[in-house]
């Protein structure tokens, strides 16, 4: 646990919380409405890449200079040249702070970070974080590196779960909303996690996925993406509490989505002992990997006569159904692949131009 405070006097700006991994959707833009904290309470996280103003536009950055800020395609019209390391809480989660009048930027209906922070303390003045609540983006604060301090606080530490304690839980997120919206934490991480399945793929070649829900969320795209012919790897799910895929010698080489742990932010590996059939594994958001794996929760059990079996899924109510077909996040695909050094290979470089210019569902 961890309390941050103000670098120049010292004062507290947050309650005790704990360190996550970094939510796939931290900085997803999505329609028009006011979407919920982007994290749970008593939780922060560290966004490793930089972020805010100042903004270079690409036209005055080199190949060279993107490059050396782990840049290697250009995804927006600017680049920016803040310091890595922006931590983002919920904000009820913090206090001491108070907005700044003269940088209350927004596009719609609330604060972005276009102004850089608007949250100054009110201890000294200082500023120190940048309050997000606009239409389209997911609700936080974003304490600023450098005008913060990590402080360790007594109180019992929170306790880092193995991954068979995650699996009993199985806290899956469902694809579906209730008005039949895809959920957005499940684009925004099938975006991020196609980018880094295509650079595992190696070349422009079909990869077969198998029907399901797996289909609905990555076979479609990678339809598109890819040209037709026969397939020549093959896409599948392995992790802790699922059987050992053994290949067989004549099957295609497999490309595994593997759970990242919601704490630690690692990507689950095979025991040194089995996993031969893994391949290459590709990293995606736990929740959404637990619900692909396990599907639907089961029925919790209930101490009275006449209760469901254990092992029997509930079937009331009825699962929801989508209201369109699934496409991943475009822009958060893009800017997965633009930090790739692999999509300088030219045929990754076509898709990433591809997509970029007309979205997924428009084949070449």
């Amino acid at each position: 646990m961890a309390v941050f405070a103000c670098v120049r006097c010292g004062a507290p700006l947050t309650v005790p919380v704990s360190q996550v991994a970094l939510p796939a959707h931290a900085h997803q833009t999505y329609g028009h409405v006011l979407l919920p904290p982007l994290m749970e309470p008593g939780t922060y996280a560290v966004d490793p890449e930089p972020s805010g103003p100042p903004w270079r536009p690409w036209s005055d950055v080199g190949e060279a200079e993107a490059e050396a800020r782990g840049v290697f395609a250009r995804s927006s019209r600017y680049l920016s040249f803040g310091a890595p390391g922006a931590i983002a809480l919920a904000p009820g989660d913090t206090y001491g702070m108070a907005l700044i009048p003269d940088r209350l930027n927004g596009y719609c209906l609330g604060l972005d970070r276009s102004d850089g922070p608007n949250l100054a303390c009110t201890g000294c003045g200082h500023a120190v974080a940048t309050r997000v609540d606009d239409c389209s983006l997911w609700q936080a604060v974003w304490l600023a590196p450098d005008a913060v301090r990590r402080l360790p606080c007594d109180g019992p530490q929170p306790r880092t779960a193995d991954w068979d304690t995650l699996v009993r839980e199985r806290r899956g997120t469902p694809p579906v909303e209730q008005l039949g919206d895809w959920n957005p934490k499940w684009e925004a991480a099938a975006g991020m996690a196609l980018a880094r399945l295509l650079a595992a793929a190696g070349g422009a070649h079909p990869v077969a996925v198998p029907d399901g829900l797996l289909t609905d969320v990555f076979g479609r795209t990678l339809a598109v993406l890819l040209p037709p012919g026969p397939s020549v790897k093959t896409l599948a799910l392995a992790g802790p509490g699922l059987a050992d895929p053994d290949p067989a010698p004549d099957s295609l080489p497999r490309i595994s989505l593997v759970p990242l742990h919601p704490q630690t932010g690692e990507a689950w590996r095979p025991p040194s002992s089995s996993g031969t059939g893994v391949g290459a594994a590709v990293p995606l958001a736990a929740d959404v990997w637990m619900y692909l794996a396990f599907g639907r929760e089961q029925v919790p059990p209930i101490p009275v006569t006449g209760g469901m079996p254990d092992g029997v899924l509930r079937d009331d109510p009825l699962p929801l159904r989508p209201l369109r077909l699934f496409w991943p996040d475009r822009y958060v695909f893009l800017d997965t692949l633009a930090r790739l050094p692999a999509v300088r290979g030219p045929w990754l470089r076509e898709i990433f131009d591809r997509v970029n210019a007309r979205g997924f569902s428009h084949p070449c």
